[in-house]
């Protein structure tokens, strides 16, 4: 129920900044069809107009763009041309004065279905009962339709921008095709800096404490005072019992078996036991994901919380799980000192894992904090 309020609103407040821009993007339209009908004749003059009219366009349309990312939630290439933009503004606005329409109605159902609040504090005396139940009861009315009216704009708005801004069929397949070759060449890189990792973990953790527990050995073999011996194979203990606590950790670094037997919320919980500073886990989901989302998810995760742990000195870290809209969402937000850098080895693995379930992987880290690690996978 949450979640729904949150989509209204920010349809709601997406629609208010959509019929805001339409007036801009009427004047565009008449302006450009102004300036083009005197020059249709004269070709040279026709693209001396058009130069600056699609400049126009063009950035009209990233602001569009904008603002259905932001509120819409609707993802749009910005592999588009200028005249598809200019296109998309001539037809773009009239969704922009039908929005208007329904945040009016929403307002006007509003203020009548709570009428009898303001009426019943401001009036001493309420002669007709009737007539202000009737008018409250139509006003809400009139707002659960507006409701349905803002998501109903919203999902045209999406259709809208699809239709005009996106690529057409050929090109949608030859950029799928270029998406695909490049995950698939990322997923290959991905793997190779996993195997160097995990065999500079093995060389410079696992194989040094072996190393020394066979020269501890080696020394309590070779030692002719038992009281000696005695201390070197205790120092041999001590020591195996580090390596295989080594050992154990890039086992679960390269892939918990708690995913498998316990399932992702398990697994999420163990990760912020093991972590050194307090961390929380919100899992909002009712079942348990795919295989290869919930390792996904579980890395992105781990990743997040070790380099924040490491890097950023938090003193708390909040991790939700959750699916909306379709898509499996992740967030690992943290209170440290900021300055994360997307582009290192670990985020851009990780981002690269992301990317090749076709999801998408962002870090909003500024310097002096906090830090947010978001990633959305298109099947929950």
């Amino acid at each position: 129920m949450r979640d729904m309020v949150r989509h209204v609103v920010r349809c709601a407040v997406g629609l208010i900044w959509g019929a805001a821009a339409a007036v801009v993007e009427l004047l565009c339209t008449v302006l450009a069809g102004l300036l083009l009908l005197p020059v249709v004749a004269w070709p040279r003059g026709r693209r001396a107009v058009l130069r600056p009219v699609l400049a126009g366009a063009r950035g009209l349309t990233e602001l569009e763009r904008a603002r259905l990312r932001i509120w819409l939630r609707v993802h749009i290439s910005p592999a588009y041309e200028d005249t598809q933009a200019l296109g998309y503004l001539a037809c773009r606005w009239a969704l922009g004065v039908l929005g208007a329409v329904v945040m009016l109605s929403v307002a006007i159902g509003l203020g009548y279905g709570t009428s009898w609040m303001y009426l019943w504090l401001l009036v001493d005396d309420i002669r007709d009962t009737a007539a202000i139940v009737y008018t409250s009861l139509g006003g809400l009315f009139l707002l659960f339709l507006a409701v349905q009216g803002i998501l109903g704009v919203a999902e045209l708005e999406g259709k809208l921008a699809r239709r005009l801004l996106g690529p057409r069929h050929p090109e949608a397949l030859e950029r799928r095709i270029a998406e695909l070759s490049a995950s698939r060449a990322a997923v290959v890189d991905a793997v190779n800096d996993e195997r160097r990792r995990i065999e500079r973990d093995l060389h410079d953790g696992v194989q040094q404490r072996l190393v020394a527990l066979g020269m501890l050995l080696g020394r309590a073999l070779r030692s002719e005072d038992p009281a000696r011996a005695d201390r070197l194979l205790r120092q041999a203990h001590e020591e195996s019992r580090h390596a295989l606590d080594d050992l154990r950790e890039v086992a679960w670094r390269i892939y918990p078996t708690t995913l498998d037997e316990a399932g992702l919320r398990a697994a999420l919980e163990t990760v912020a036991e093991r972590a050194s500073v307090p961390v929380r886990v919100e899992y909002g989901l009712s079942g348990e994901p795919e295989r290869a989302v919930g390792t996904v998810v579980y890395f992105v995760v781990c990743e997040a919380v070790t380099n924040a742990v490491k890097h950023a000195a938090p003193t708390r870290i909040v991790v939700e799980v959750g699916s909306r809209e379709g898509a499996l969402y992740v967030s690992v937000e943290d209170d440290g000192r900021g300055g994360a850098n997307a582009t290192g080895s670990g985020l851009f693995g990780l981002a690269r894992r992301v990317a090749a379930l076709d999801g998408h992987l962002e870090v909003r880290s500024p310097p002096g904090g906090p830090t947010l690690v978001t990633a959305e996978l298109p099947c929950a």
